[in-house]
């Protein structure tokens, strides 16, 4: 089963709000052993899933960069007539 950009996106806000609630729960109980542990794996994992929620989308440049392209590619069609 594929999953589609929207559906990774939907994935990945939920395992960012998942994992900072555990980070910001975890923080009230520091002494205990374990839950410093969570906290630290919950930290850790809260910026996984943040580089993977930016990575899901495309940059702004690619963006300007393919509309150049494509402003160009449609001014040397007017320019240079097919034979």
């Amino acid at each position: 089963m594929k999953f589609d950009k929207e559906l990774q996106r939907e994935t990945a806000k939920i395992g960012m709000t998942a994992t900072l609630g555990v980070t910001v729960v975890t923080s009230l109980f520091m002494k205990n052993k374990a839950a410093k542990k969570a906290h630290i794996i919950g930290g850790v994992a809260f910026c996984g899933f943040t580089l993977w929620h930016t990575l899901l989308y495309d940059s702004k440049k690619k963006k300007v960069n393919k509309v150049l392209e494509e402003k160009r590619e449609i001014e040397n069609k007017d320019i240079i007539p097919e034979i």
